[in-house]
């Protein structure tokens, strides 16, 4: 299987550190924003953003976990149920400024279901997507981050793969490889 390096351990860590600058730039002194991570894997970007964001400045920051499963379109089509992940959120987001997060913008479609599953804590005043991958040319619904960290041509023989090493790879690091054909 061919692998291509999109982004290493180190470019990583810039394009963290660049989103919580932006964030910082753009949401003055987060009162009224709120950061949500799409489960599972955009809350393991959010996690190193709520890191790096503590490390630059001391702010109150509100930030959850949201747990899209029930919510998307092909939930009852595949042969086998998915699994839901935990939504963790212990606040309202009535009239708040919602920033999703997640890895990779592929479809579009987990994030439109996010933004059906977060309407269960309230309307929010705006909402922007965060992502650190943005795959062009792919979309099936009208969605395009606001923030992200790299944008990659891919044919849909190809995937993204993000490592962390919390999860047990060497560093960090994003990869775009062939699927497997089956």
């Amino acid at each position: 299987m061919q692998k291509r390096l999109v982004l290493d351990q180190t470019q990583i860590s810039i394009i963290i550190s660049r989103f919580c600058h932006q964030l910082i730039e753009n949401h003055d002194d987060f009162d009224n924003t709120v950061l949500l991570g799409l489960q599972p894997r955009g809350a393991m970007v959010l996690d190193r953003i709520v890191q790096r964001m503590r490390e630059i400045r001391q702010l109150n920051l509100k930030y959850g976990y949201l747990d899209a499963t029930f919510h998307r379109d092909d939930f009852r089509r595949r042969d086998l149920p998915l699994k839901a992940n935990e939504t963790r959120i212990d606040f309202l987001i009535e009239n708040k400024k919602v920033i999703l997060v997640d890895d990779v913008l592929y479809k579009g479609r987990s994030v439109r279901a996010a933004m059906d599953a977060m309407i269960a804590y309230g309307r929010p005043l705006k909402v922007e997507l965060m992502v650190l991958i943005d795959r062009k040319y792919t979309r099936d619904f009208p969605i395009r981050p606001n923030y992200y960290g790299r944008q990659v041509n891919t044919l849909e023989s190809q995937y993204v793969s993000v490592e962390w090493q919390s999860q047990g790879f060497p560093e960090d690091a994003i990869w775009i490889t062939e699927k497997e054909s089956k």
